[in-house]
């Protein structure tokens, strides 16, 4: 897909060694198409790395797409330079009268706190309010995805015992829902987590699919009946090294945690893992941005 990049933005050399097809502002000003606009509300603590990983995501449709970023401004990134972020993201009041085809909301490393007392929970419930009528469909990721289910559909989150991190076996459940569309009737994806959400709560909830999910993992791919919004709990975004990144990082906090499972070759955390999640997370968001922002956003926004 040609991602419509800026320059500057440190995710385009990335991706352009990857070969991914990225579109200079110039040549995108060119074509004579009507691209889609998609804002993401980016919540991770390292941002360019989470950038880079979500444009990786969105580079298989051959639609254009122009990205915004957008940042909270009741909460300070203490991982990410203040330069980047003032370069290349901007705040809700610079666009609460804009019109999106489709939106993320990202996980953040804030599982420990109920969400009220998330210093930027009131700030996200007036963004999450405003998708309901400035957003085709919104895709919520991990902790995005708990917030989001408890939002919209008083559905509360879970705390685990410990971390829910590695590479799981997933199940496809609705093979007529066109997000699930050429799935396999198995497929990996990577967790990092330490809550979910019970599956019985999501099935009782009429509003609600549940389209995947694993017997170890938990709830996986959940939306709304008229698609409106989407919830994913797993990262199959991330790339190859991102959880070993994770694990290390827990390790040098001093935090006592088993390596990611399902991961790493024989579990030997100095052996490099294969990357077995790729194709599904090609699948996955290439059906949302077809299905569920393409094929029904409005051409004109009013």
């Amino acid at each position: 897909m040609p991602i419509r990049v800026e320059n500057d933005l440190p995710a385009r050399a990335v991706l352009e060694s990857e070969n991914i097809f990225m579109m200079g502002e110039m040549r995108a000003s060119m074509q004579r198409v009507r691209p889609l606009n998609i804002i993401i509300l980016n919540l991770m603590p390292v941002k360019q790395d989470y950038e880079t990983q979500l444009l990786r995501a969105l580079s298989n449709t051959p639609l254009q797409i122009n990205v915004t970023y957008l940042n909270v401004t009741s909460h300070q990134s203490k991982n990410t330079p203040a330069s980047h972020i003032n370069q290349f993201y901007t705040t809700f009041p610079h666009v609460r009268e804009d019109f999106y085809d489709g939106m993320i909301i990202t996980g953040a490393p804030v599982e420990d706190l109920e969400f009220e007392q998330v210093e930027y929970w009131e700030e996200l419930k007036e963004i999450m309010d405003w998708t309901k009528n400035h957003v085709t469909s919104t895709f919520h990721i991990c902790w995005g995805a708990m917030a989001g289910l408890y939002y919209h559909f008083g559905i509360p989150k879970m705390q685990f015992a410990q971390k829910l991190s590695g590479i799981y076996l997933h199940h496809t459940l609705d093979r007529c829902e066109p997000l699930v569309r050429s799935f396999d009737d198995v497929f990996y994806a990577p967790h990092s987590r330490y809550s979910g959400v019970d599956r019985q709560a999501v099935l009782d909830d009429s509003r609600l699919q549940l389209l995947a999910e694993s017997k170890e993992a938990g709830v996986y791919l959940v939306k709304s009946r008229d698609g409106r919004q989407v919830f994913l709990f797993g990262h199959p975004e991330y790339d190859r090294m991102s959880l070993d990144a994770e694990y290390n990082r827990d390790i040098k906090k001093g935090i006592e945690i088993a390596p990611p499972i399902h991961y790493y070759e024989n579990d030997d955390p100095q052996v490099t893992p294969l990357l077995t999640w790729r194709c599904h997370a090609n699948m996955l968001y290439t059906n949302w941005l077809n299905f569920y922002v393409y094929q029904v956003t409005p051409y004109r926004f009013s």
